[in-house]
């Protein structure tokens, strides 16, 4: 039984310009932790990501939605998680400051993480050995689909589960191979040319076939260099990627994506405002057969289903800690499936729990292992960090979604 919840402010600066981007110059990566306190000594942990101010404010949301899981039972919780997470999210008065999204759905999704976390600690397993081990009841039990049934019934997300049951065993070899990363902080936006120059070398090294460089500069022949520079080092195979992190109207967009196709870009994420559905939808076919990527700062699985029926997409960026947690993400990637679209998430948790979540994807949903994110700016402050070796996420072990933070570990 859940006897207590605690809701910590979390914040790590960053040091020599790690984590800065075209419209992020300063970010300080910071978590609103949720705790849930079993009677039984287990500790479920769950994340959502800021870049600092208003984390505060995130963490007061969580201890509102917190409350309703006090003296409650994990089980007994996650049996039916749709229905409480419909229930949470429209809160009808809290759900006047989003509705899903912004500070609110933020605190809902730490506190649902907290919820898959303990869960995964009290049956002993790893997150992804839960997930997968479900059957798709118990799965679709725990997703709320509502404004989806246009696009994805209850009864249709239970059949795409069951049909890739028969050939599950066949992708279970991921589990020993290790799902592939790729290596997201060669290129800082504020690291200069020569940083990002030798930290591609490192990358290649270090075994990684894909990586990502920062771009939306005021001028844009830095961008062009950049990327010129990024590909000469990394040559013509690995796979490269440009972020331009919401900085460009489309006009700009249209311009400076076409100059980028020189250097042959394996995407180019977030190149306009995340809400403007349609500025993609002209993006795409304008700079065709360039691919965007999209995701890491759409909110909930309303505009992402938008974005999959816009056809602007070709990669989805879905992060467990910005929309309403693993439960969201998991109709997200239902979603996905169904219209053919690859999830490659951002990892706001620094790859953590969404280590977990791709494998889930893969073995029990079908989707490509494609490749997952990597940043290592944090690994040291968690008690179980992610293991990158060669360029692939190592399965991790422990029971748990791999969130706990050292931190917090005397906080009980």
């Amino acid at each position: 039984m859940i006897k207590k919840i605690t809701v910590h402010d979390v914040r790590y600066p960053l040091q020599g310009n790690a984590g800065s981007d075209a419209i992020h110059r300063d970010p300080i990566y910071s978590y609103a932790v949720t705790r849930l306190h079993d009677d039984s000594g287990v500790v479920g942990t769950g994340l959502a990501f800021t870049l600092g101010e208003g984390n505060d404010l995130v963490c007061k949301a969580a201890e509102y939605y917190g409350r309703v899981l006090q003296g409650k039972d994990i089980e007994e919780v996650m049996t039916n998680f749709g229905e409480l997470f419909k229930q949470l999210s429209n809160d009808q008065q809290f759900r006047w400051l989003g509705p899903h999204k912004g500070i609110v759905h933020l605190a809902l999704a730490s506190v649902t993480n907290a919820c898959y976390d303990l869960w995964a600690k009290k049956r002993g397993v790893p997150l992804w050995r839960l997930l997968i081990d479900l059957s798709p009841e118990q799965i679709v039990n725990t997703l709320d689909l509502s404004y989806l049934e246009y696009e994805l019934t209850a009864e249709q997300a239970l059949e795409l589960l069951k049909g890739q049951q028969p050939t599950k065993a066949g992708r279970l070899p991921i589990l020993e191979q290790g799902y592939p990363g790729y290596d997201t902080s060669i290129g800082w936006f504020n690291y200069p040319d020569e940083q990002v120059r030798e930290n591609c070398k490192k990358a290649l090294a270090e075994g990684f076939t894909a990586m990502k460089l920062k771009v939306g500069s005021a001028d844009p022949e830095r961008d062009i260099r950049r990327a010129h520079i990024v590909r000469e080092v990394a040559g013509p195979d690995v796979k490269v990627m440009l972020d331009a992190n919401q900085q460009w109207t489309l006009p700009q967009a249209i311009d400076i994506c076409n100059k980028l196709k020189s250097i042959n870009p394996y995407w180019i994420e977030e190149p306009t405002h995340p809400d403007d559905v349609y500025a993609h939808a002209t993006l795409a076919k304008a700079i065709a057969p360039v691919k965007l990527a999209l995701g890491e700062h759409v909110p909930n699985k309303v505009i992402f289903k938008n974005y999959l029926q816009s056809g602007s997409a070709s990669f989805m960026q879905v992060d467990a800690v910005r929309v309403g947690g693993v439960s969201e993400f998991i109709a997200v990637s239902l979603l996905c499936k169904k219209f053919g679209v690859p999830v490659v998430p951002h990892v706001g948790d620094m790859g953590q729990l969404h280590q977990h979540l791709v494998l889930f994807n893969h073995i029990a949903m079908g989707h490509e292992a494609l490749f997952l994110e990597h940043i290592p700016h944090l690994q040291k402050h968690f008690v179980n960090p992610a293991q990158i070796i060669g360029g692939v996420y190592k399965t991790p072990q422990v029971p748990g979604s791999s969130c706990d933070l050292l931190l917090l570990e005397d906080k009980i």
